[in-house]
């Protein structure tokens, strides 16, 4: 397992990348199911849930340094929503479910997308880029504040709502 996450019933979800799986473990019976299954997936990475219990997956390709973000409904039906990206990796919906940050960790890029209502993204804008070192996982806190490991460097980035360095 690799990125995990959990619904606002408790359930946990898990990023299975190497069967292209989001698992669901039952907070009460410990019982592990394929929630979602997408053969077309590199590997499902780090996962990012929002209020409404929307699944965010980051799928980076590794070797050619490419990947791509998708959505996983509360049926577990996976729709790519975010194609042609470079190496994705961390990846958040803000507190309030209308942004999704996804971080390209070989380019040391934060993307900043709107999420529609539909579910598909617009607006997709250069949140943040760092001049060296990659970033992993990331998570916002409830003034949205952004938290950025930044892996190699060993340290955790906060970025205010509007992209500014506020601590490392």
């Amino acid at each position: 397992g690799n990125g995990i996450c959990f619904d606002r019933q408790g359930a946990m979800y898990v990023a299975d990348y190497t069967r292209h799986n989001v698992l669901k473990i039952d907070p009460k019976t410990r019982d592990v199911t394929v929630f979602a299954h997408c053969a077309e997936m590199s590997q499902p990475n780090d996962l990012a849930i929002g209020p409404d219990d929307v699944l965010y997956a980051s799928d980076p390709n590794w070797k050619q340094g490419t990947g791509q973000v998708w959505r996983i409904d509360r049926s577990g039906k996976v729709t790519r929503i975010a194609p042609d990206m470079g190496t994705t990796n961390g990846i958040e919906v803000s507190p309030d479910g209308k942004t999704l940050y996804v971080n390209e960790t070989k380019q040391r890029k934060i993307w900043a997308f709107s999420i529609r209502r539909d579910g598909s993204l617009a607006g997709k804008r250069l949140f943040k880029e760092f001049p060296d070192y990659g970033m992993d996982g990331m998570r916002c806190d409830l003034e949205g504040n952004l938290y950025v490991t930044r892996h190699g460097k060993g340290t955790v980035v906060k970025l205010s709502p509007q992209g500014d360095v506020l601590k490392e």
